[in-house]
């Protein structure tokens, strides 16, 4: 911020950076696309794949697009573009995301990196090079685990059985709302 804080700095920068995160998720989406046969072994992608038909993915889409510090809209277009989703709506849901999470975060960056940098008494490169670290960790984790058996332990989804019985009947996997 050279030119010093303005509101139209401000906005200049939420702007442009939530276009520039929307699209990154293009370049992710495509990538997956390409490495499609690779990633489609994993079962979490094929889980994904039952998901993307149902109108709870977008706004889970847009709740991981918006939440701060975790790259975990990353992890959802890699699984979309390997299961070939509609790319248009989920650019619609992550760009209003992340003009929203832009707004917070910059404006939190702005202040608190600075402060608990100061605290930790580390340079604010260093801490946000540790946090960039710390974050690709754990999307490495996040992508390792099983979501299908975590999730059929916590109840969310059905066992196998209800999922061949949905299959033959053309129906997703997740429980429905209702």
């Amino acid at each position: 911020m050279a030119l010093g804080f303005s509101v139209e700095n401000f906005l200049l920068i939420v702007a442009v950076t939530a276009i520039g995160a929307t699209l990154a998720k293009i370049i992710l989406y495509s990538g997956a696309l390409g490495l499609r046969k690779q990633l489609i072994k994993n079962k979490n992608m094929s889980l994904l794949g039952l998901w993307l038909q149902r109108r709870s993915f977008y706004l889970a889409l847009f709740l991981t697009a918006i939440v701060p510090a975790l790259p975990l809209d990353d992890y959802i277009y890699i699984g979309a573009g390997a299961n070939k989703a509609k790319l248009a709506p989920m650019i619609g849901v992550t760009l209003v995301a992340k003009i929203g999470k832009s707004l917070a975060e910059i404006y939190v960056e702005f202040t608190g990196i600075l402060g608990i940098s100061e605290i930790l008494k580390v340079s604010g490169l260093e801490f946000s090079l540790f946090l960039s670290a710390l974050f690709i960790v754990l999307g490495v984790v996040l992508y390792k685990l099983d979501w299908e058996s975590l999730l059929k332990k916590a109840g969310v989804i059905r066992s196998n059985k209800e999922v061949e019985d949905e299959k033959k009947n053309g129906e997703g996997m997740l429980p429905s709302s209702s």
